[in-house]
């Protein structure tokens, strides 16, 4: 079987220094080196790129005319399929680009969009993509009207649920509509289903972090401990950007022997579409109810400053900084250089791979989610059994024995449950 041919991509930055309207602006080589590997997570081969500094965006072409004409014949030297740019473009921009370059012009949002489209795999993942692919090209139906945005290499091509797109305007309206029907039914069932964890009253802590910085191996590596695990609860990992994209949420154990749920989010990448950010927002919603957020950072990666604080604009974003939070430095057996291995209680450099400091890790997030409770010894008179059920529903207990007198139980209780049933408490 012959391997099937990569499109060849040409990547073009514009880098305008008086522009400060971005929170996530960064360093332009550190901008395209990434879009390069978002570039090949699409199935592209990246095989030139070209940064123009300039002033100011020009208003028809975004860079400048002369440079357009240079990206040409750059194109035609290279035999080059597509054409990447590092950022968000106007319908008309595409449009007047494509008519002087004659190739087609995808822009960064495309790019991910199709990547997302890509590696949806639940109902609300690909929803949540169509939705914002839909939106997307809502904006610029009326200007992208050249035959290179409707056909090419595939990259930025491949159309929600793997469907082609119409371009009537009130055929991708009605869809929107159906949608946005459909993901209300979806938001109904996970209100559901997290009113039943909650009435579990299991911790739950979120990871977060920038796309491939090892959420995904670092939930399979936490659920190991627990004593129902099997390797089908395993999720989906790989080094590369959006490995995984839909929300998982499993079980773990603590040395204490009490459970808590750990679920993984979508990675953030700088830049990241608005719209995008807006139909994934019910799934990102869970870090809201989280009571500890897991902030994984790759420490191999030269750039990890500027992802952690992508990742924690993402956050504010979500009016979620005020969480608690242990920040995790993953990929520790990368570095060439010795670190504190827990250099204080809310950071800590690990390796999934290896297994470096994960007991430190899993001893800190036990410190953190049961911080505020208090390991007691109960006796409950048969006559208040009721207290023993909501005690039970409430705090997971493990331990518990009929007795001559009453119901014996160790339990792990919080300030307020510790107040109101200290009379039944033996070890006061």
């Amino acid at each position: 079987m012959s391997e099937i041919k990569k499109p060849k991509v040409i990547t073009i930055g514009l880098h305008i220094k008086s522009d400060v309207r971005r929170k996530d602006d960064t360093n332009i080589e550190v901008s395209m080196k990434e879009l390069k590997e978002l570039v090949e997570a699409a199935g592209g081969e990246v095989v030139g790129e070209i940064i123009q500094n300039k002033d100011t965006r020009d208003a028809a072409f975004y860079i400048g005319k002369g440079k357009v004409e240079e990206i040409r014949d750059y194109a035609n030297t290279l035999e080059a399929d597509l054409i990447v740019f590092n950022d968000e473009l106007s319908g008309s921009h595409i449009r007047n680009l494509e008519e002087v370059i004659e190739k087609q012009v995808v822009d960064r949002t495309n790019l991910i969009l199709d990547i997302f489209a890509k590696r949806a795999l639940s109902k609300e993942g690909k929803l949540q993509v169509e939705l914002a692919q839909l939106k997307y090209r809502l904006a610029r139906i009326g200007a992208m009207n050249s035959g290179f945005s409707k056909t090419g290499a595939g990259i930025g091509t491949r159309g929600p649920g793997e469907k082609k797109l119409e371009t009537d305007k009130r055929h991708i309206l009605r869809r929107i509509d159906e949608i946005r029907r459909e993901l209300k039914n979806v938001k109904k069932n996970r209100e559901t289903q997290r009113n039943q964890r909650i009435k579990s009253n299991l911790p739950i802590i979120a990871l977060v972090g920038y796309t491939n910085a090892g959420k995904s191996t670092l939930l399979n590596e936490l659920i190991k401990t627990h004593k129902a695990f099997d390797e089908d609860k395993f999720v989906f990992s790989k080094d590369m950007l959006f490995a995984t994209l839909d929300v998982s949420l499993r079980k773990a154990l603590l040395p204490n022997n009490k459970e808590y749920l750990v679920t993984d989010t979508v990675g953030f990448v700088s830049k990241l579409p608005h719209d995008l950010i807006d139909a994934f927002k019910a799934t990102l919603e869970e870090v809201s109810y989280a009571d500890l957020i897991v902030h994984v950072i790759d420490a191999s990666n030269e750039n990890y400053d500027f992802q952690m604080k992508t990742t924690l604009s993402v956050l504010e974003d979500l009016d979620s900084l005020d969480k608690d939070m242990i920040t995790v430095y993953n990929k520790s057996d990368r570095l060439d250089y010795e670190v504190d291995a827990s250099a204080d209680m809310d950071t800590v450099f690990i390796s999934c791979k290896t297994g470096y400091n994960m007991d430190i890790l899993i001893e800190k997030i036990q410190s953190k989610i049961y911080r505020d409770l208090k390991d007691v010894e109960m006796l409950i008179p048969y006559d208040k059994g009721h207290i023993f059920n909501t005690i039970k529903e409430k705090t997971n207990v493990d331990e518990f024995e009929y007795k001559e007198n009453g119901i014996y139980l160790r339990a792990l209780l919080d300030n307020a449950d510790f107040g109101r049933y200290k009379e039944y408490i033996c070890n006061d």
